[in-house]
């Protein structure tokens, strides 16, 4: 369709220019669709031919050409017309641009909106509670940092994000601050090793409620001297010597009072279970207590469940029997951290396995507390390489191997992330595929040069910046105060992501809202993520440093806000796609519609095999606690299928009436459905942001979740829970 328009344009004797330079210096190919969409806008679409014809008339002299020349040709053209009012409209659409861009890059605007508690920006981050002074001064200074952080990158890359073309994440920190995003922390190395925090010097801990303490500092420090997640791997082998150490200490001490070798095994393992579960407990309240110097409670991410022994089997269950448990005297679920549970076959899957108890266990922790969510661990290794828990809510390094030939997981990290706006290329384009991947080759040269400056501003810290980081042992190595950060990102050690957001909304595009059925707009959406996959392939090999570029399902929860607000002013109520007042998460089925948990499953499971640097599944169910049964047959479906799946499940709790079940959305948030009770301080509402819980109650989310929050749907019915639950007796 479009190479039909343009040869159109072609048979007329006139040639299209092959690059255009903006005024930055940037080049990029020509985008004659841009012409098309003025031209349209200024309502004098039956006359595009002629106009388009004049216009490249006036440049075919040329094979590259500004963009200050190619608007100078279109007044021109549209003066010697006598479209003379269409001309002044264009020249004052300009004026209002560069107006509003002025505006935007200032930091008046933004300082007042914050002052006038604007949602969209004290509600952006759900872990964030904008009523705190630490969280405050935070948003005040990360108000700062954006706008000078605009001023800091290509005019053209400012714009795309302002314009919501891209989406530059977490822009209050960078590029003004050379800070990365998310990382597996090496506690194994910390823990053995020793580290320094302050004026303290750690050494490495003498039993499992030392190490656990230490823990909770390091991952404080970690959360201050970052801006993303952090995730603890294998949690239950990594603590599992510390444990084995307070065992010998009991076995010594028993010694003292019992001859008989079984009782002193006895006394030592009763005292020890005591001290493993104390020692898990004490760092579950540590962590939701602490405060980052953003202001908000670190997002830390333990994963566990690989460990066969005693004292790591004793761990699994301690971590989930707390969390069954709940925080303080009402028994709150805790939001942090997140619990990522590993399925394994042989280990924990089957009723024959020897760790299937723990699997028993986790499955009733989820369907109390929502979390653990669960890995499966031949599908991750099959999608990323390796196994290892994602960084904070879903980002996956790849498999790596040091110059060794070690694999190596822990101590590594994200530089940041770019999302592109889907949804907008596919109403840009009007349903005209081939020009959809005409912007989006566009969408991505401008994505590839913003995540260069993330990395390339990511590469001039020094050590001593964050010394937690890159001296003591967190990100793996320890360099010395001169050494080159550069080293623990090179050569695929890090990754840096391009993201996306809405690929059911670009389905509803070309194919209409009910496209889920269709196999030809289901492979058409998973070539996009395939495009997306290649893109980053070609960028890491042309990379000097070869930085792993990977495709990450962006969690949009800002995003699904922001991006629908900006299509809504530039393209107006559109059925199924911005009049819901959002924009679905990656690659997810539509929230509306209501699924089987198998046929969401099958679904969703092609993509992460092209976006592997970042994802999560999810699915809703009903009230599961007394069918825990229902859950394990879809766990069981996906192990081969998925590689990360969640569990949404009403846990919400009213403490004034006892009611426990499901909050009533309203327009301004959940209440309890049988006493309208809406007070934070006496109910506990609980709901996925989206690859994290929050409590909207208590830290609001942006009207775009919120939103897509109440439209979901439940994607199992009780019938079929129910029949299920009879197959499985």
């Amino acid at each position: 369709m479009l190479k039909q328009r343009e040869a159109k344009i072609i048979t007329s004797k006139v040639s299209i220019p092959l690059k255009a330079t903006k005024r930055d210096g940037s080049v990029y190919d020509f985008a004659l669709y841009k012409l098309r969409m003025v031209i349209d806008n200024l309502g004098l679409a039956k006359n595009e031919q002629v106009i388009l014809s004049a216009i490249l008339s006036q440049l075919a002299s040329k094979e590259n050409v500004t963009t200050v020349e190619i608007a100078s040709a279109f007044v021109r053209v549209l003066r010697e017309m006598g479209f003379t009012q269409a001309a002044q409209q264009y020249i004052d659409y300009r004026k209002q641009d560069e107006a509003n861009f002025v505006r935007q890059t200032g930091t008046t605007d933004r300082l007042h909106r914050l002052l006038e508690h604007d949602p969209t920006i004290v509600n952006e981050n759900a872990n964030k509670d904008s009523r705190v002074f630490s969280t405050q001064r935070d948003l005040t200074a990360g108000t700062v940092g954006k706008t000078i952080g605009l001023t800091l990158m290509p005019e053209h890359i400012a714009k795309a994000h302002l314009r919501g073309d891209i989406h530059w994440h977490d822009l209050d920190y960078t590029p003004l601050s050379p800070m990365t995003n998310c990382c597996l922390i090496d506690f194994k190395e910390m823990l053995s090793h020793g580290f320094t925090i302050g004026n303290a010097e750690i050494e490495s801990p003498h039993s499992i409620q030392t190490a656990t303490a230490h823990m909770s500092q390091i991952i404080a420090n970690v959360a201050s001297s970052q801006y993303g997640g952090c995730s603890a791997d294998r949690v239950d082998e990594v603590l599992a010597p510390y444990a084995r150490k307070n065992y010998q200490k009991h076995l010594d001490e028993a010694a003292e009072f019992f001859d008989d070798q079984e009782k002193i095994k006895a006394f030592a393992k009763k005292r020890t279970k005591k001290d493993i579960y104390d020692a898990m407990q004490a760092l579950e309240y540590e962590i939701n207590t602490l405060f980052s110097t953003q202001g908000q409670t670190p997002f830390t991410t333990l994963g566990f469940g690989l460990g066969t022994d005693w004292f790591e089997r004793e761990i699994q269950k301690s971590i989930l029997k707390i969390r069954i448990e709940g925080l303080g005297r009402t028994s709150r679920t805790a939001i942090f951290p997140k619990l990522v549970f590993t399925l394994k076959r042989g280990l924990n899957l089957n009723p024959t396995d020897p760790n299937y108890d723990i699997k028993q266990l986790a499955l009733e922790c989820s369907t109390k507390r929502m979390y653990p969510d669960v890995l499966m661990y031949d599908t991750i290794v099959a999608i990323t390489g390796s196994f290892k828990v994602p960084m904070g809510c879903r980002s996956f390094l790849q498999g790596w191997k040091d110059e060794n030939g070690k694999e190596v997981n822990a101590g590594r990290m994200n530089l940041g992330v770019v999302t592109i706006n889907l949804p907008r290329i596919a109403m840009e384009s009007k349903g005209d595929i081939d020009l959809f991947w005409s912007i989006l080759k566009e969408r991505l040269q401008t994505a590839h040069e913003a995540l260069q400056i993330k990395a390339d501003r990511c590469r001039q810290a020094k050590p001593d910046n964050a010394p937690i980081l890159y001296e003591n042992g967190a990100f793996g190595k320890r360099l010395p105060a001169d050494g080159d950060i550069n080293d623990l990102f090179k050569n695929k050690r890090a990754t840096i992501s391009l993201g996306y957001i809405g690929l059911y909304e670009v389905g509803t595009v070309f194919y209409g809202s009910c496209w889920e059925h269709n196999e030809e707009a289901h492979q058409f959406t998973i070539n996009i993520v395939k495009k997306l996959h290649d893109a980053c392939i070609k960028w890491e090999e042309e990379d000097p440093n070869h930085y792993h570029y990977s495709v990450y399902s962006t969690p949009s929860e800002s995003l699904t806000d922001r991006f629908c607000r900006l299509d809504t002013a530039k393209f107006g109520i559109v059925k199924d796609i911005t009049d819901k007042e959002y924009y679905t998460n990656s690659f997810h089925y539509d929230v509306r519609k209501h699924p089987t948990p198998f046929e969401k499953i099958d679904f969703e499971a092609p993509y992460p095999h092209y976006a592997a640097g970042g994802f999560i599944h999810y699915c809703e169910y009903p009230n599961l606690r007394q069918n825990p049964k229902a859950l394990e047959a879809v766990w069981d479906y996906a192990y081969d299928k998925v590689g990360y799946l969640g569990t949404n499940t009403p846990i919400d709790r009213c403490f004034k009436c006892n009611f426990a079940g499901e909050f009533e959305a309203t327009a301004k948030g959940f209440q309890c459905p049988k006493c309208g009770n809406h007070d934070p301080e006496s109910c506990d509402c609980v709901k996925r942001t989206c690859g994290y819980l929050g409590n909207p109650l208590k830290r609001p989310m942006v009207h775009g979740r919120h939103e897509e929050i109440v439209h979901r749907k439940k994607h199992m019915s009780y019938r079929m829970e129910e029949k299920l639950a009879n197959d499985n007796k």
